[in-house]
């Protein structure tokens, strides 16, 4: 068993990639996290018409910004073999493997437009949530692009200029809220429609922010130069497909399951989703510090893998559970010990923060499980193993987890804590399986090197 002592070198590794990393995502959150307060100050139709539509658009988007993962362990792995060329090719190869997702799930999110009818929701919220999720869909590209130079410099081992320009950009689209939500200077209140135009123009800002400062780095630049039509591989494409789409449809099937738990809380209230909707946004919040050391330890295990150090490699990715197993324990505790007061940060409806109150004693206690198996992922994708895990995923959050949802809810008369309830135990399930899967792959990996 090693001495706290020597995992302290490995604590400071891990951080140093993982904190920007952290703000980068929290910023993103806090950015979604301010839509709901600002929207939910303006009505609670228009809060439940984000919900519903944010739940349908993140269910596509997160599997494209799951397979453009792919990007960063394999950059890493050749980053640290100082093989250039292999890099600027992921790099050129990564472009058309973006440009393909986002034209596909760009048209896909569009047609989902005319069905949203028929959802079983309230017919106002479905109003609502229409336009904001036309805007939203339009800035997809833009988005992708930023996510591609994101994972890219990850990849590389930076983690700084995300960070950056998210921040600068997310004060952007606070402000916007604020002009195109209420009204201001001139504008007339748009709601929920509001928030969609102000993120779409903070979206499109992002990936010329990154752009310019790639060119204007030297390192960085060096490998856009070795761009050629040469370079064009339809088998690089296949690898990023192969390494990309497993993490994609992995990162999918927790989506749907949050997807289509707003859909059937929706069948409950409009009071319930708006505090599930409050719940999961705490929850999301918590979770962005989980996603940083989650992709630290891709970062620092594909590095690692790459240089053959097993040692290493274990000491950090024993480093990425300790803390964050430390970080759950302080978000759970603000969670549960401030559950009296955070909803009231979103709306003045008593039901909504009577719900919201319970429901965040579930949230607190479902950190343990998500950030375990954030970090059981991450370690996983540092080694590019990552069919099974899609796997685990797909029996985890579909097969075990809706249905159990489902049955808590209404047969057995839980409510949308039911829901949470079921959270809780498909994530602590795929965890499991994350981190065994892992142990052995590695035994594997070493007697095959030995």
């Amino acid at each position: 068993m090693s001495k706290i002592t020597e995992y302290l070198p490995y604590y400071k590794r891990n951080l140093a990639v993982a904190f920007p990393v952290m703000l980068t995502q929290l910023g993103a959150a806090v950015v979604g996290m301010v839509d709901s307060i600002m929207v939910g100050h303006y009505s609670t139709t228009d809060l439940a018409a984000v919900s519903f539509a944010n739940g349908i658009f993140f269910t596509f988007l997160v599997f494209a910004m799951g397979a453009l993962m792919a990007i960063t362990p394999l950059v890493g792995q050749a980053f640290v073999q100082n093989d250039d060329k292999r890099v600027s090719m992921l790099l050129q190869n990564g472009v058309w493997f973006m440009l393909i997702l986002g034209t596909v799930t760009s048209v896909v999110l569009l047609a989902c437009v005319p069905i949203m009818d028929n959802m079983g929701q309230d017919p106002s919220v479905v109003e609502a949530a229409k336009p904001y999720f036309i805007i939203r869909t339009l800035g997809l590209i833009p988005f992708f692009i930023f996510c591609l130079q994101k994972q890219f410099l990850e990849g590389v081992g930076n983690t700084m200029i995300a960070m950056v320009i998210t921040f600068f950009v997310n004060v952007i689209n606070i402000l916007l809220n604020y002009v195109f939500i209420y009204g201001k200077f001139g504008f007339s209140p748009m709601g929920a429609y509001g928030a969609g135009l102000a993120s779409f123009i903070a979206t499109c800002v992002m990936p010329i922010a990154f752009i310019i400062v790639i060119l204007r780095h030297k390192e960085w630049r060096r490998y856009i130069s070795l761009f050629s039509r040469q370079n064009n591989s339809r088998e690089c494409i296949k690898e990023l497909i192969r390494v990309g789409f497993p993490i994609g449809v992995q990162t999918t099937m927790e989506t749907i399951l949050f997807t289509l738990s707003f859909i059937m809380v929706g069948w409950i209230s409009k009071e319930a989703l708006a505090a599930h909707h409050i719940s999961n946004q705490i929850a999301d919040i918590a979770f962005m510090m989980s996603l940083g050391v989650g992709s630290a330890t891709t970062i620092r295990v594909s590095h690692q893998f790459g240089l053959k150090d097993y040692h290493a490699l274990r000491m950090a990715t024993n480093a990425s559970i300790h803390l964050v197993i430390l970080m759950n324990t302080i978000g759970a505790s603000l969670m549960i010990g401030l559950r009296n007061y955070i909803p009231y940060i979103f709306t003045n409806d008593v039901e909504v923060i009577e719900i919201s109150s319970k429901l965040l004693i579930f949230a607190g206690i479902f950190q343990y499980s998500d950030g375990l198996q954030c970090v059981g992922a991450g370690m996983l994708r540092g080694i590019t193993d990552v069919k099974r895990p899609m796997i685990y995923a797909f029996i985890s959050y579909v097969v075990i987890a809706l249905p159990l949802g489902y049955a808590l809810m209404f047969p057995l008369g839980m409510g949308v804590s039911g829901m949470w309830v079921s959270f809780i135990v498909a994530l602590a399930l795929v965890a499991v399986l994350f981190h065994r899967r892992f142990i052995r792959r590695m035994k594997v990996i070493e007697i095959i090197e030995a």
